[in-house]
């Protein structure tokens, strides 16, 4: 069968600030609304295909900003979650979501598996392996680095209206988790979630469980709200305000181990 992707599509990933030195890693499964020309637009108008369904709004501009003031890399996903979910394993009935948010996907409907292997292999498996591949560098110069994977939500989800700016998503090593709720939580401006909006100990999550937890490497998973990073100005701020805390945490060197 012909491949997915064309001369005439984006990369399914992207390497930000390549040659950063930190110790830390910085991923986003969710960083594109790009839909594979193949696909056509998967059954939805304009308007819905830049809704939160497709993408974390804002998140990859925020991470753009983020990785250079920390000297860290940053790995992008090229694709809409709505193509291939690069935060869900392949089997869970979401990676590839018939419907998102009341609202239907008719290109997903009667996906055969010769369709979902090629969705995978084009859009899927490069991420995980781009984010993969720089684990295994640093480990090969005998490091440890810190994983954080950024995310974003929307203020309101079936009408209620989420107080929380940014959260803080963990499961069993809260190593990174505890430090970050302790630093983000000592500016009055904010309201911290802990496992908010949504809770880390599920499992759902891809990302972090695979390349994180089962590397037993420090990580954490941040959740920032879409209205704080909706615009330029609001990315820029939002970097403004992560860096120092990230840096502060990256920098400690009790935290680069490997848990057991």
């Amino acid at each position: 069968m012909t491949p997915l992707l064309s001369p005439d599509d984006p990369p399914p990933v992207e390497i930000i600030n390549a040659e950063g030195k930190a110790d830390a890693l910085i991923i986003c499964d969710h960083a594109s609304a790009a839909i594979p020309v193949a696909l056509g637009n998967l059954g939805l108008d304009p308007g819905q295909r830049r809704l939160h369904i497709a993408w974390d709004i804002g998140v990859a501009e925020v991470v753009r900003r983020l990785c250079p003031r920390l000297d860290a890399p940053g790995v992008l996903s090229g694709y809409s979650r709505l193509v291939v979910d690069c935060n869900r394993q392949l089997d869970d009935p979401s990676s590839m979501a018939q419907e998102s948010d009341d609202i239907a996907v008719p290109g997903n409907r009667g996906l055969n598996k010769e369709a979902r292997r090629l969705r995978a292999e084009a859009c899927f498996w490069p991420y995980q392996r781009a984010i993969a591949g720089r684990i295994a560098a640093a480990e090969g110069r005998g490091r440890v680095p810190m994983l954080f994977s950024l995310h974003s939500f929307t203020p309101v989800m079936q009408g209620f209206e989420r107080p929380w700016h940014i959260g803080i998503l963990s499961n069993r090593d809260r190593r990174v988790a505890e430090r970050l709720l302790d630093l983000l939580r000592r500016d009055p401006a904010l309201v911290v979630g802990d496992n908010r909006p949504y809770d880390g100990r599920v499992g759902r999550g891809y990302g972090i469980v695979e390349h994180g937890e089962r590397n037993g490497l420090p990580h954490a998973l941040i959740e920032i709200r879409q209205d704080q990073i909706d615009t330029r100005r609001g990315a820029e701020a939002m970097a403004g305000r992560l860096a120092p805390i990230l840096a502060e945490i990256i920098g400690d060197a009790a935290l680069h181990e490997v848990a057991s």
